[in-house]
């Protein structure tokens, strides 16, 4: 599907009946992006702020973000917040990475993206990651 100059289904999964489709790479495919999945074990509350802006720039102006998303965000700094005092940054990650299935069109709910953000944080932040990744790439520029 391209919208605004990006494909939203670049690795080209199959869309079932109601038009979804599966995430590009699965949750344990963490391991074949190590940088970012690293990251996001040691530094949770990054990776999810540079996640958020660069979905809230693709949502705003169709292009990717040139900076690649700003690690001191209000969402970094709310998820890092959320984590120390309360460990409860993985509510901000299950909102995101529903609106990232929502912009993408893939399958899926609330549920298991609370359980995916709960369960394993560093995996879910990963998956996110690569599928935004794979539409700033589309733009044919290197994000």
């Amino acid at each position: 599907m391209q919208v605004g100059g990006g494909n939203r289904n670049a690795a080209g999964k199959p869309l079932d009946s109601n038009g979804k489709r599966e995430w590009s790479h699965g949750l344990c495919g963490c391991f074949e992006s190590c940088g970012t999945f690293c990251y996001a074990c040691w530094c949770p509350c990054i990776v999810h702020g540079k996640n958020k802006q660069r979905l809230n720039h693709l949502n705003g102006s169709g292009t990717p973000d040139p900076d690649g998303g700003s690690c001191c965000s209000g969402a970094c700094w709310g998820h890092c917040l959320l984590t120390a005092f309360a460990g409860l940054g993985c509510i901000l990650q299950c909102m995101n990475r529903g609106e990232v299935r929502a912009r993408y069109g893939i399958d899926g709910g609330g549920c298991g993206d609370c359980c995916a953000a709960w369960c394993c944080a560093a995996c879910d932040l990963t998956q996110v990651s690569r599928e935004i990744e794979l539409e700033e790439k589309s733009f044919g520029q290197r994000y």
